[in-house]
């Protein structure tokens, strides 16, 4: 194993002449700087992201990344000598090179190859969720009065239905919630309920419900101090790209509302890789690629490093570019005019090095070669350094079928997500409601029918002189013990509209604390 004090080991770089010059490293400390891999399909950048989890781990700091192909799982077993492995490790002066299996643990939306991972409706919160089902501005509008209302009201929206009678409800109640929150249109709920028949067709119904994801398993260490890498098996999550920006970004804004201040730590708390980064971003709202920004900048102070792993660097915006501190650049190509400007793009992002021209050197780098420029004393970006990246220590391949299950039964969370729990939420209050409201307007309807037969059932009556007032005395009594029962059953229009300001002045003095940066509701008052 590699002894990591307060860097990692990433390769070597070499002279204009090919010749060794020296090994490269990444500082632990500035590691929470961020970080970006790019290159085109095949040059590497798997195995780069494959070898910097392995060195995290191996320096106790959890990671978390996506396995979009499949073939970052063999990460949990003991690498294989091969001859062009232990030519590279020999190339780069890396000795000893010995092989090694990390601590693992798979998760799969699906459940199909890792343990479930799961979120509420109401922890994702509205922002992510109209970015999951691609709403208009007037549908966003609309779902965010469903969550002020259910936020109000104390309605829990764990999974898909709930969201959906939560809808129902709007519906039903259309016009008085207008009033007091906004219009709400038919057209709209119908085009928002159309899209959750989509998001349900497509399996979103596996990643909403409970048990939530507890942030704290993804930060788990092993006795001996490795650090756990979580697997994510996006193979299949990858057929609805929306999804997994989404819960990416879901992870993240959870990572941030949940995460204690740390400054600057000796080494980071988590490093997130995210995968296919471009997809976070395409045909995204201004205002979502603003919130993007704003985590990435501030996560840093909670001690976790974020890499975005893309082909292209202009796949991430210049705002969320310029917090990338640490750069990993395999090859490029150059035939198209979007091509070479990317070529450009990425040659002006590093401090160059005057041995070699960095916009040549991007469309020539060979496979497991990299430009790599990583902070330095200070957080001064170091000058770049045409790099050979290290072999990885673990299998390069997927693992099979039956060790992956062995590892999933062997994994610390084994039994903790793997059941559904279905508790009382928004879609079973709601229908005690309506079942309750139902009651009672049959009591009512049942008393004054009653009442209707006691007036003009008898078959006696009294003379006309010296009676009246009798007879008048006895129907205004029935007249007001009827009234009276009905008002007690009933909300005058005052005491409705007291009620409601009651209710909307004490949710307001708190509503501000409730959600976080995306949206999401914050743990500590769910």
């Amino acid at each position: 194993m590699w002894d990591v004090v307060d860097r990692i080991f990433l390769g070597a770089s070499r002279n204009p002449d090919d010749s060794f010059r020296e090994q490269e490293f990444m500082s632990l400390r500035y590691a929470n700087r961020h970080g970006l891999i790019t290159g085109a399909t095949g040059t590497g950048k798997t195995v780069s992201l494959q070898i910097l989890a392995e060195a995290f781990s191996n320096a106790g700091v959890p990671v978390f990344c996506a396995d979009v192909k499949g073939d970052l799982s063999g990460i949990a077993a003991k690498g294989e000598a091969k001859d062009f492995l232990l030519k590279r490790a020999e190339t780069i002066k890396l000795d000893p090179y010995e092989f090694q299996e990390f601590p693992v643990i798979f998760w799969d939306l699906f459940g199909e190859k890792g343990h479930p991972i799961r979120t509420t409706i109401s922890e994702m919160g509205p922002l992510l969720l109209s970015r999951l089902m691609d709403l208009s501005d007037a549908q966003e509008g609309v779902l965010n009065i469903a969550f002020e209302i259910a936020d109000d009201e104390g309605l829990l929206l764990l999974d898909l239905k709930d969201l959906r009678s939560m809808l129902v409800h709007l519906g039903e109640n259309a016009k008085e919630i207008s009033t007091r929150y906004g219009n709400v249109h038919s057209s709209s709920l119908g085009a928002i309920q159309r899209s959750l028949l989509v998001l349900e067709r497509e399996g979103a119904e596996h990643f909403f419900g409970e048990p939530a994801l507890d942030i704290k398993d993804l930060m788990r260490t092993t006795r001996d101090g490795l650090g756990a890498i979580n697997v994510l098996a996006a193979d299949k999550l990858m057929m609805n790209p929306r999804l997994y920006a989404t819960f990416l970004l879901w992870l993240l804004s959870e990572l941030f509302e949940e995460l204690p201040e740390v400054g600057d730590p000796e080494k980071p708390k988590l490093v997130f890789f995210f995968d296919e980064a471009h997809l976070l971003f395409d045909e995204a709202p201004k205002i979502l690629i603003e919130r993007v920004e704003q985590v990435v900048r501030l996560i840093r102070s909670k001690g976790v490093g974020v890499f975005f792993v893309t082909q292209n660097p202009l796949d991430v915006p210049d705002t969320v570019l310029s917090q990338l501190g640490n750069r990993v650049q395999h090859a490029l190509r150059a035939y198209t005019p979007r091509e070479q400007k990317a070529v450009k793009v990425a040659a002006e992002t590093f401090r160059p090095n005057p041995d070699f021209d960095c916009y040549e050197a991007i469309t020539q780098l060979g496979v497991g070669e990299a430009l790599v420029s990583t902070l330095e004393a200070k957080g001064v970006p170091g000058i770049v350094q045409r790099t050979l990246i290290r072999p990885p220590s673990s299998r390069l391949g997927p693992l099979e079928d039956d060790e992956r299950k062995e590892v999933i039964k062997l994994s610390p969370v084994a039994g903790l997500y793997d059941e559904t729990v279905d508790r009382e939420s928004a879609s079973e209050m709601l229908k005690a409601r309506a079942e309750k409201a139902a009651e009672v307007a049959e009591r009512e309807k049942l008393q004054e029918e009653k009442e209707e037969r006691a007036e003009s059932g008898s078959r006696w009556t009294l003379p006309d002189f010296d009676n009246d007032d009798r007879r008048t005395t006895s129907s205004r009594s029935r007249s007001s013990s009827s009234t009276k029962r009905r008002s007690s059953n009933r909300q005058t229009v005052g005491e409705a509209a007291m009620k409601s300001l009651a209710r909307s002045v004490s949710t307001q003095l708190g509503r501000a604390l409730v959600r976080g940066i995306l949206g999401s509701l914050k743990k500590s008052l769910r």
